[in-house]
């Protein structure tokens, strides 16, 4: 490994269980107008979507990030909440214009006994989906500048993603969070932040007004700006490197794309292989298929649009299926990241999975991301589309339908500041000790005041 290597040592990623079928949401907008049938038929087609994951009326983007953050500083080998020099959130939807998610993070990772140092920089980047990729290179730039090993960055991407209803966008919805460690000499995947290519242009392909909870988006010229910016980002990659397209493109061992809904990342490689290395479609897939690429859409397919976090997530499927079918040798092998920021921006990057890499992916229940979906009534769906505030009314059921996320916003004050709760659902309130206890022994002079907290809320 070279020396003051920088990239991703772990990856954790969350999202809300409710789930809602494809084929059930087109059944039920076709049944309110038939004059849809043909445009969602079509919209189905082009996607490849199955399915979408939604947000508890009690889940935000903050609360998403905290959850994932959580989980990833409790299923981290070795890491110590004290090395933590960065907490970075990227996100499209934003709570605040000015306070950034990243400081609701920390105060919700504190009150859950997480030592959080408060010698650390926090903040939020924002530019569509390219937001987590943005921070990730932030905090890498920085750690490297810094030249020290025992500092590390979390970078959390959290997301909602809204569409109008009876429109062929909202078959796109989706929700989720992925938290990253990012450090020197990292676990998972060295990124080299020497030859990023870029491309970046002024466009109305996707945007989301203020005060808007829905985005506004161009289908097909979204795609069409995505495809351009990707081959121009891949060209100025190319430069960087010094070698030709074909030589990197037969160079990626593993290649992985922002996928906002599962065939679009496809369509995009397959018009580059055919371009480049003069691959028809067939030829193509079998490239793709060699280096995973399909395990991170299957998963997109069943979850949908979470936007910042999209990258990552096809990232964690792709490692996660090569290393069931390659095991340690995945270790090694070079691999070739695209991220999209519509509006627009596109980032091409290099990497390389790192030595002992397969002791992190081993670590990870991917499996249990699917299995955590629950499939939600109708109800349950339309009260989400319907709700502009992002918190459950005190009236409203529909929470209670599944588990109890770990942090939950709470209120939403008369002033509009937003608060928020922590709680565990996986513990009883007398176990919650013990398991606050076992993560973090430092803090347990704080145990107490935490299952205090606990049989409050769960009250």
């Amino acid at each position: 490994m070279k020396k003051n290597a920088v990239g991703i040592s772990d990856i954790f990623l969350y999202v809300p269980e409710a789930r809602i079928g494809i084929d059930e949401l087109v059944e039920r907008r076709v049944g309110d107008d038939p004059r849809l049938e043909r445009h969602l038929e079509r919209a189905c087609r082009v996607t490849g979507q199955r399915a979408i994951r939604f947000p508890a009326p009690s889940e935000d983007t903050p609360s998403m990030a905290a959850t994932a953050a959580y989980g990833l500083i409790r299923n981290s080998a070795g890491f110590e909440p004290k090395s933590l020099r960065y907490l970075v959130v990227g996100t499209e939807s934003g709570v605040d214009h000015s306070k950034p998610i990243s400081a609701y993070v920390q105060g919700m990772l504190t009150d859950a006994g997480v030592p959080i140092p408060r010698s650390l920089s926090s903040f939020q980047v924002q530019h569509a989906c390219a937001a987590g990729t943005l921070g990730v290179l932030n905090v890498a730039a920085l750690l490297s500048a810094a030249g020290r090993n025992d500092e590390t960055g979390i970078v959390v991407t959290s997301d909602v993603a809204r569409y109008q209803t009876h429109s062929t966008a909202e078959v796109t919805q989706g929700a989720g969070a992925v938290a990253l460690l990012v450090s020197s000499d990292p676990d998972l995947l060295e990124l080299d932040l020497t030859t990023l290519g870029y491309c970046s242009r002024n466009e109305d392909d996707f945007f989301r007004p203020l005060g808007s909870t829905t985005a506004m988006v161009k289908g097909s010229y979204s795609m069409k700006v995505y495809k351009e910016s990707m081959e121009e980002a891949f060209l100025d990659h190319c430069r960087r490197i010094g070698e030709s397209p074909t030589e990197v493109l037969r160079a990626a061992d593993i290649i992985a794309l922002h996928t906002p809904f599962r065939n679009l990342a496809e369509i995009v490689m397959v018009d580059l292989l055919g371009k480049y290395l003069g691959l028809d479609e067939e030829e193509a897939a079998a490239f793709l298929v060699e280096r995973g690429f399909h395990h991170g859409l299957d998963a997109v397919a069943e979850i949908g649009n979470i936007y910042t976090g999209s990258l990552f997530l096809t990232t964690a499927f792709t490692l996660g299926g090569l290393y069931r079918e390659i095991g340690e040798q995945i270790e090694g092998k070079s691999v070739l990241f695209a991220s999209y920021g519509s509006g627009s921006t596109m980032t091409v990057m290099s990497g390389r999975v790192a030595e002992n890499a397969s002791d992190v992916i081993a670590r990870w229940d991917l499996d249990a991301v699917m299995r955590s979906a629950r499939e939600a009534d109708w109800t349950e769906y339309e009260a989400w589309t319907e709700n502009e505030k992002d918190v459950a009314s005190d009236d409203d059921t529909t929470e209670r339908r599944g588990s109890i996320p770990a942090f939950r916003l709470s209120a939403i004050r008369e002033d509009g500041y937003r608060t928020y709760a922590y709680t565990d659902s996986a513990a009883e309130p007398d176990s919650a000790e013990s398991l606050v206890t076992s993560a973090f022994p430092e803090r347990q002079r704080d145990s107490r005041r935490l299952v205090e907290q606990y049989v409050e809320y769960a009250r």
